[in-house]
């Protein structure tokens, strides 16, 4: 095997290394720009966000007549959503419940729906130099945060939950899907937010233990909660 020296990109993420300070980051800049250029994105204008405070998807959005439905034949729906899968998937959990929002309507997107997912690009046109960053550190510990919003889909009425792991002060694993239960009160939704969210950091402790290059992680696992309801349950 031959040895050739330490990697600076792998599967399409940048690596970038900081030994003075102690610091390591993964970036998609290079994947967003083409990615940007693909879809003819390039020139366009920046979002600060990329999805809005209070917007609603449902059903009602999507095509209702052939007129609607041939005239989105000739958009590339299911070819951009991918395309921002494989960044929200690698280096961006900052999409991620956008992305999960529009995965849903791939099967028949409306307009509406394209005008989001062109605004995600958008979004990651003037974010595109963001990278995750990781720091040096002697007491490693694995940190989750989860959070849940209240029967937000519009044509189920179930709810949306998301949580993020930070080892190392950068994220490690993250995920934004759909319940699979229609919750009674917000307590209910954060306390499945908060299960999933345990189960999945279980799994990675014994992940990153099992691995033997960190002798740190035997510290109590951490999940952060914003309901007080839930964490006093």
């Amino acid at each position: 095997m031959k040895d050739m020296g330490e990697a600076s990109y792998v599967i399409g993420i940048e690596i970038f290394r900081d030994r003075t300070h102690g610091l390591l980051g993964l970036s998609q800049k290079a994947y967003i720009n083409k990615v940007l250029e693909k879809f003819k994105m390039d020139k366009c204008s920046s979002s600060v966000v990329p999805i809005q405070k209070g917007d609603k998807f449902s059903l009602m959005q999507c095509p209702k007549n052939e007129l609607e439905r041939n005239q989105m034949e000739t958009i590339p729906y299911a070819s951009i959503v991918g395309s921002l899968l494989c960044a929200q998937t690698c280096t961006r959990p900052d999409i991620s419940f956008a992305v999960g929002m529009l995965g849903r309507y791939q099967s028949n997107p409306g307009m509406d729906h394209w005008k989001v997912a062109k605004k995600v690009l958008r979004y990651l046109q003037g974010t595109k130099d963001y990278m995750l960053t990781y720091k040096r550190s002697d007491h490693l510990e694995v940190i989750g945060y989860s959070d849940s919003d209240f029967t937000g889909c519009v044509d189920t009425r179930k709810s949306t939950f998301g949580y993020l792991f930070l080892l190392a002060e950068g994220a490690i694993s993250w995920k934004s899907v759909k319940q699979s239960i229609i919750a009674a009160s917000t307590m209910e939704v954060e306390f499945v937010a908060c299960f999933e969210a345990t189960v999945h950091g279980l799994w990675l402790w014994n992940f990153i233990s099992g691995l033997g290059i960190v002798d740190s992680i035997a510290k109590p696992l951490r999940i952060y909660c914003d309901n007080s309801v839930t964490v006093f349950f």
